[in-house]
This record gives structure tokens, C-alpha cells and sequence, in this order.
């Protein structure tokens, strides 16, 4: 099999506060692959966001305490770079689709020289019409209209769907072998959502990179990923084939999740939606963090914490009772 471009192993983040300590993230780990889209859902506050962003170290440390037991890009250790090394890293080989474009993009720099500058900081050519070139290009590749007049606005100018169309311009703009798309179309309506996917799907056509794709819709999952790395809790509960896991989840988490989807082809008055809440990160329970909410928990689920387990060809999951959860 081949090496994997991006390897997360046991990556914790903690979150000091006056309350106590936010248990973010808790012993993560997969693995990404040349030219794979992975799909990493869940619900708010399952910790796909700081996992994501953990990844090019976005997080300040401190207040973030950030460890892990191997957390590589192309078997170079992210967590011993220098910053230098880092700011080669980011939107170099690795580019990173934000949720939140308008917060992302420079308010003061036009379009066009923001995606120059990522040009310049990445290539050997210092030649600033190249990059201007380069940065147009790259706008009417994502679907950016008039696109060399667009260039020379500034993000305020900008809709919101055209400023993630910006954001994927820059992301791309370096051929890069890893990206990362964190919620990209979280804060657009669902017609520019559509629009956005496609050029998702599109960019990783285009440069053939490998993609983490943070999300909580599971329509979005179906259409886009070759793999899905469910979370909970800040720890993962499943991993599968994209079809696999829609045929025969392996985590009672993972089946309600299925459940809550709107389907066409059932009729039914009211959706699905898995009682109770998440587990406050201050306090976990002990045992399996799903267990208060899981219609199969047992005794054992309350005290032993289940730890991620292969439950078939390259599938895993972290239930005690795996082999008997079904659809």
C-alpha cells in the first residue's frame, strides 16, 4: 500500500479554562492517502475543527496544549518544524479552505494580490505581473466572472459565495498535494453550497491532492469522500469506506447520525434525532463517551472505555458491541 501523505496518531488538545480543562481532542488518529478525499464528520464540538487546524499548528500553544505520538506530512514531523518551515508548508503543499472566508481574507489587500502573494511566497519566480497573471487565472478557474476587474476588489466587495470561490483559489494555487477544506460551505445558502462543493471536487481534479474534508452534513460525504472518519466526543468512533459505512455502520453514533438524514424515500412525520446531548469536555463520562445517549449500552460501556478496534477489511470502531450494531 502506498505511504500516507498526512499521519495523525494519538493527537490530544487541551483547552485550559476557569471552569477546568476542555478535553478538545482526545487520542485521534488516521491516516490520509495520495489522491483520497476523507471526510471527517460529526457533531459541533466533536472536535473536527481543532483536529483540522492542529494539523498546520493554527492553534496558539499556549493556551492550547497540543501533543501527539506522530503527527506527519510526507513522514516529516509537523510538531518539530520551525516557524520558516511551517510558513513554506502552509498553502505551499498543503492548502486550507477556511469556514469562514470574510475572516480568512485580508480586509485591506485586494483579491488579487492576496493570491499573488500565496504565488510568491511559494514559487521561485519574484515576478510580481507573473503572480498577478497567475492569481486571474486562478479566479476564473473557480468560477469568479470578469475576473481580472475582480481581482483588483477587496473581500467586502465580494459575496459570500464568491469570497469562498477566492479562499479555493488561493488554497489551490500552489499545486498543492493536501487539502484541507474545514466547513467550507458551513455560512452559504444551499444553492452557492452546491456551487462551492463542485469546485471542491473540481480543485482536487485539478491538482490531484489528497483532501481532509471537515464537515457535519452527511449529504456532503455521500457525494464527495472515498473514506469517512466519524468523531465524537474528540475521539474517533468509526472509520470506513464511504460505502460502507452508509451499508452497515459499525457504531450506534454512526446510526443515528444515518438516522437524522431526511430521506425521500420514507414517509415519515417528524425527523430523527439521537436523544440527549453531547458529553460536556470538562467532565466526560467515564467508560464510552456515547454510552448516556446509545439504545445498545451495557454495563461494561459504562465503566471500560472502548478503544478503536478493526471490525473488518480496513474498517474500525471504538464500540464494545460492534459486531452487533446494524442500519
Amino acid at each position: 500500500m502506498t505511504e500516507p501523505l498526512l499521519r495523525i496518531d494519538a493527537l490530544t488538545v487541551d483547552f485550559p479554562t476557569d471552569d477546568g480543562v476542555v478535553h478538545a481532542v482526545d487520542g485521534v488518529s488516521f491516516d490520509v492517502f495520495p489522491g483520497e478525499i476523507v471526510a471527517v464528520v460529526g457533531e459541533s464540538g466533536s472536535g473536527k475543527s481543532v483536529t483540522a487546524m492542529s494539523v498546520l499548528r493554527l492553534l496558539r500553544e499556549p493556551p492550547a496544549r497540543v501533543s501527539a505520538g506522530a503527527l506527519t506530512f510526507r513522514d516529516r514531523d509537523l510538531r518539530a518544524m520551525s516557524r520558516a518551515e511551517l510558513r513554506k508548508v502552509r498553502g505551499g503543499p498543503v492548502g486550507m479552505i477556511f469556514q469562514d472566508p470574510m475572516t480568512a481574507l485580508n480586509p485591506v489587500m485586494t483579491i488579487g494580490d492576496q493570491i499573488a502573494e500565496a504565488v510568491l511566497l511559494h514559487q521561485s519566480t519574484r515576478d510580481r505581473k507573473a503572480a498577478r497573471r497567475r492569481a486571474v487565472e486562478l479566479l476564473r478557474l473557480v468560477g469568479v466572472p470578469d475576473a481580472e476587474q475582480r481581482a483588483r476588489q477587496y473581500p467586502h466587495e465580494f459575496s459570500g459565495g464568491m469570497r469562498q470561490r477566492a479562499m479555493i483559489a488561493m488554497a489551490i494555487a500552489n499545486d498543492p498535494d493536501l487539502i484541507i477544506a474545514d466547513e467550507p460551505t458551513t455560512a452559504l445558502d444551499v444553492t452557492i453550497q452546491a456551487q462551492v462543493l463542485e469546485l471542491v471536487r473540481k480543485a482536487q481534479r485539478e491538482s490531484g491532492a489528497a483532501t481532509v474534508l471537515i464537515t457535519h452534513d452527511l449529504g456532503v460525504v455521500a457525494e464527495l469522500a472515498d473514506r469517512v472518519v466519524v468523531m465524537y466526543a474528540g475521539r474517533v468512533a468509526e472509520t470506513a469506506t464511504v460505502e460502507d459505512l452508509f451499508a452497515s455502520p459499525r457504531h450506534p453514533y454512526t446510526v443515528g447520525l444515518l438516522k437524522s438524514l431526511p430521506r425521500v424515500d420514507t414517509a415519515t412525520d417528524e425527523l430523527y434525532a439521537i436523544p440527549g446531548n453531547p458529553p460536556n469536555m470538562i467532565a466526560p463520562p467515564a467508560g464510552c463517551p456515547f454510552h448516556p445517549r446509545c439504545p445498545l449500552a451495557r454495563d461494561r460501556c459504562v465503566t471500560d472505555r472502548p478503544e478503536l478496534r478493526e471490525v473488518g477489511d480496513g474498517r474500525q470502531s471504538a464500540c464494545h458491541y460492534a459486531e452487533e450494531v446494524g442500519p
